[in-house]
Order: structure tokens, then C-alpha cells, then sequence
């Protein structure tokens, strides 16, 4: 059998690198910032991230949820989890984007003060031209042999690749993930933890994501700590 190919997994020098030059090069710089960091600070998949709403990070008064429920219809695994925006990096970019929204008008409504202005329950990233993004229809078989239909934002995982090209590095949408999976780990030593972020049923699907070696655990462990301060 052959072995699955893994997506790549940044140190934080080729993430920093990353997020550079996205923001100097990215004619949407604020929105692709913050879908990269989506990825790699809370975990979310490609399609979670282009699917969640307005709504799904912000209070009505505006102020910035703590943890977003990602709903069964969004998810691949057509399993309800959370999503936590615990990073200080990321809540820097969240704001950056949603004051680009507010000062650009894309999916605002006239004169409503709620959700900061924006329209709660529109898509939280929007394409180029103010649109919502495409999504594909798939099927894929459940764990139980149910066999369901879910979407699939290819177009934005597309476009992932691109940015990391820009910057010289062979990553995809799903080194994310992988990289989230690791500091999880290294930050916690428990892989039920990493299993219920990622949205997995089995810990070997989990474990998959974090199968590196002691030396680079322990960069993962300094990562996460600084990531924290």
C-alpha cells in the first residue's frame, strides 16, 4: 500500500516567512493573513474556514467571541466541535479583517450598529470582488458507512497553495492543521485533546497529524509556550 503523502509542516520561520510575504505581496492581504492563521491557530479545515459567518465570531455587541461553534453542515467529518481564538496573533489579524470589511462596505448593513455593522450571518470571508466563495458538492462515507454529501471550498484551498508558492514553500491548506495538531500536543502531551480539536472519531486518524520526533516536539513545545506570552 502507498503510504499517504503528508502535508508539510512550517517551523516558525517558514510561517513568519509565510505571513511577510503574504501581507507585502497579497491584493487581499488582510483577509489571506487571517485565513492562514485560521489554519494554523485554531485547526480549521480549508472549508470550515471559508464557511463560517459573521455570527459564528462576533457577539451581537461586536465584541469577539472566544470560541466558535462549528456546525455539523460545515464540518467534513459532519461532526459538531469548537474552534477556540485563544491566539494573540490571531485575534490581531481578526480585527484587521473586519475592519477592512467595515471600512471597504463588503457585507455591511446600513445603519445597524450590531455585529460591528456587518450582516451576522454572511460568510466571515469574502472573494476578491465582496462575493461569497464557491463551494463544491462531495460525498464522502462516515465511519458508521453513512454516506453523506458536504461542501468543499476548493477554490479557497487553491489559492492556500499559491500563497505558499509566493513565499518558496511546499505547503498546502492542510499544513495548518498538521502544525496545530503538533503545539497542541507538545503543549498539552494528550492526544484525546489533539483528537476532539482536529474533529476526529479515532486517534489513529489523529495520530497521523503528529508523528514527528522528540527534537522537533520540543520546538513545538517553545513555539506553543511563546505563542501563549
Amino acid at each position: 500500500m502507498q503510504k499517504q503523502k503528508r502535508a508539510l509542516r512550517l517551523d516558525g520561520g517558514q510561517f513568519t516567512r509565510l505571513i511577510k510575504i503574504t501581507r507585502a505581496t497579497s491584493r487581499y492581504a488582510d483577509r489571506d493573513v487571517l485565513v492562514l492563521m485560521l489554519g494554523h491557530h485554531t485547526g480549521m479545515r480549508v472549508t470550515e474556514i471559508s464557511r463560517i459567518t459573521v455570527a459564528d465570531v462576533l457577539h451581537p455587541s461586536g465584541k469577539l467571541r472566544q470560541e466558535v461553534s462549528l456546525r455539523e453542515a460545515v464540518t467534513k467529518g459532519c461532526r459538531q466541535r469548537c474552534a477556540y481564538l485563544s491566539s494573540r496573533a490571531l485575534i490581531e489579524a481578526l480585527e484587521a479583517y473586519l475592519a477592512y470589511r467595515q471600512a471597504h462596505g463588503i457585507g455591511t448593513e446600513l445603519g445597524d450598529t450590531r455585529y460591528r455593522g456587518l450582516l451576522p450571518h454572511q460568510p466571515l470571508i469574502f472573494g476578491g470582488r465582496g462575493a461569497a466563495l464557491s463551494q463544491n458538492t462531495k460525498r464522502r462515507t462516515l465511519e458508521n458507512g453513512e454516506r453523506r454529501d458536504y461542501k468543499a471550498c476548493d477554490s479557497l484551498q487553491s489559492h492556500i497553495t499559491r500563497l505558499y508558492k509566493r513565499a518558496g514553500i511546499k505547503g498546502s491548506s492542510h499544513s495548518g492543521r498538521r502544525g496545530f495538531a503538533g503545539k497542541v500536543l507538545a503543549s498539552t502531551g494528550d492526544m484525546e485533546t489533539v483528537r476532539v480539536l482536529l474533529g476526529h472519531q479515532s486517534l489513529d486518524c489523529s495520530q497521523r497529524y503528529v508523528d514527528v520526533s522528540p527534537a522537533i516536539l520540543q520546538e513545538m513545545f517553545a513555539s506553543a509556550i511563546a505563542d501563549n506570552l
